[in-house]
């Protein structure tokens, strides 16, 4: 078969104007990234009719080092969709440039179900996280010269992190002139959850006005507000809270943008992005980062209440060779974990030509006794052409009403919230907490901030907060090693285990198989 690249070198792409009118986006609200990508201003929603599409969330069980392909799957039901008549749209995050350099390499789905241009989503694109990353570290830069300034606020305590958008294990701790430091990932900074929670740029600005980033000698918070950096951060995010469209092999709209990680904070394509889609199209789907336990959770407890959107149907994607390296028991795990949320769930198996037939029929069996049905699908191999069954089924099941659920109250006391994720999804028995940890939790409920949904911060590997550990974990203590407020996003972030918000480099990362010859053309991104 063909790499992802080749294939897509085989497929002339549309103008993205063409294909933005085929939605309704009129030539006024864009601005062109040269012919196939383009910015949508996101003062659009105020001129459309106030109607919604079905909306499908896809996840899935715990990632392997194989991939489970649940870009390929959102993009490859989005042209099934359309190929059976329906208007659909395909809402993702972008990509990372430190996966995309590092061991993960990019995210524009695979085979016969891509969204192009591959190489400029995967590496600059628009520009989006650039502005983040330049966004975030000037509020640093301010904050640092407003105390070498004489201090006027009685800085004490500085709680934001300066960033890039590359893996660098050497930045997680670095000693300035007077203070110790410690780089994140850009995709890892409040900044990044802010624009992707945002429902307007008038919304981006309060949020960016409630951000804490720092402490007085007296305990009091910090916001950009009292540091007049609002604007400054707005001037260069203008652009950025507009979301990307461009298209997939088959010619159909795919939003793409925000990239905030799962394993860090809540893991989906911006709200504005979502909105937008669901404002001109009959079925909109999105994708959670990661598994079950962490992306769909998080969208359910914390964006579904902000963007006020119903999720019609969850999919679980699932493979043969996913569920050979974590277990059938992974699965059952996630099935139960999504049955908390959602009462319209759909199995869909992403298959691969080398799949044995037995262990499919395996999987369908164990999935049908779980009370749960099934879907193949072959649109990494043929398109949309092998997702018929799957847009059928997800039509089917669209239709009927889904009955949605929360998993906490955030009026209850943080630990709470937090005893509820732990024990509820990650089947743990008991949880523990670092001293730190419940220093900053009181800190907290002291500045009366505590009633915000919680998101929590862990490997993704595994259910548990030990990477190590595959299937179905249960009667484990699971570790706490920090909390920290993010007031402009709206939810407390939970560090547990040994997770990092900065990865490095592999031995074996993805640069190492890039080229790029004297005609400046790319070779081995996928």
């Amino acid at each position: 078969m063909k790499s992802d690249l080749e294939i897509q070198e085989s497929i002339k792409p549309k103008k993205i104007n063409t294909i933005a009118n085929k939605y309704g986006i009129s030539k006024k609200y864009l601005k062109n990234y040269g012919e196939y990508i383009a910015k949508v201003d996101e003062r659009i929603i105020n001129d459309l009719p106030n109607k919604n599409g079905k909306l499908i969330l896809v996840t899935s069980i715990n990632p392997t080092p194989y991939g489970e392909g649940k870009t390929t799957q959102a993009i490859g039901l989005c042209d099934a969709l359309n190929k059976i008549g329906k208007k659909a749209i395909v809402t993702l995050r972008e990509p990372s440039m430190g996966p995309v350099f590092g061991k993960k390499g990019g995210a524009t789905g695979g085979g016969y179900a891509q969204v192009m241009p591959m190489d400029d989503i995967n590496l600059h694109f628009t520009g989006d996280i650039h502005a983040i990353t330049s966004a975030n570290n000037l509020l640093c830069a301010i904050i640092d010269n407003h105390i070498y300034q004489g201090n006027e606020l009685k800085i004490k305590d500085i709680i934001i992190n300066r960033c890039l958008d590359i893996n660098d294990r050497e930045l997680r701790s670095i000693k300035l002139k007077n203070r110790d430091e410690s780089f994140c990932i850009s995709v890892a900074t409040e900044l990044m959850a802010i624009l992707c929670l945002s429902k307007s740029f008038k919304d981006l600005r309060t949020r960016i006005d409630n951000m804490i980033v720092a402490f007085d000698i007296n305990g009091k918070p910090i916001t950009p507000k009292d540091l007049k950096a609002t604007d400054s951060i707005l001037i260069l995010l203008k652009d950025a809270i507009n979301p990307n469209i461009v298209q997939t092999l088959e010619h159909n709209l795919a939003i793409v943008h925000g990239g905030p990680f799962a394993n860090i904070a809540h893991g989906t394509c911006s709200i504005i992005g979502t909105n937008l889609a669901l404002r001109i199209s009959d079925y909109v789907i999105t994708e959670a980062g990661f598994g079950s336990d962490l992306g769909c959770e998080k969208y359910f407890d914390i964006v579904t209440p902000i963007s006020n959107n119903n999720v019609d149907l969850v999919v679980i994607n699932v493979s043969t060779r996913s569920i050979n390296y974590q277990g059938i028991d992974n699965l059952k795990a996630h099935i139960e974990i999504v049955k908390k949320f959602s009462s319209n769930i759909l199995v869909c198996i992403n298959k691969f030509k080398d799949d044995n037939k037995k262990e499919i029929e395996e999987i369908v069996n164990y999935v049908s006794n779980l009370g749960v049905e099934t879907v193949i699908s072959d649109v990494f191999l043929k398109g949309s052409k092998g997702g018929l069954d799957f847009a059928r089924k997800v039509i089917e099941l669209t239709s009927k009403t889904n009955q949605v659920n929360r998993l906490y109250d955030n009026n209850m006391s943080i630990k709470n919230k937090i005893d509820i994720i732990c024990k509820k999804v990650y089947n743990a028995k008991e949880v523990k907490y670092s001293e730190e940890a419940l220093k900053n939790i009181k800190r907290i409920e002291k500045l009366k901030l505590d009633k915000l949904p919680i998101c929590i911060s862990k490997t993704p590997a595994s259910l548990s907060d030990d990477s190590s550990v595959r299937g179905y974990p249960c009667n484990y203590d699971f570790h706490i090693r920090d909390v920290y407020l993010n007031n402009g996003a709206g939810f407390i972030s939970v560090i547990s285990g040994s997770v990092l918000r900065l990865p490095g480099l592999a031995k074996d990362s993805a640069y190492q198989k890039m080229t790029i010859d004297n005609n400046k053309k790319i070779g081995g991104i996928s």
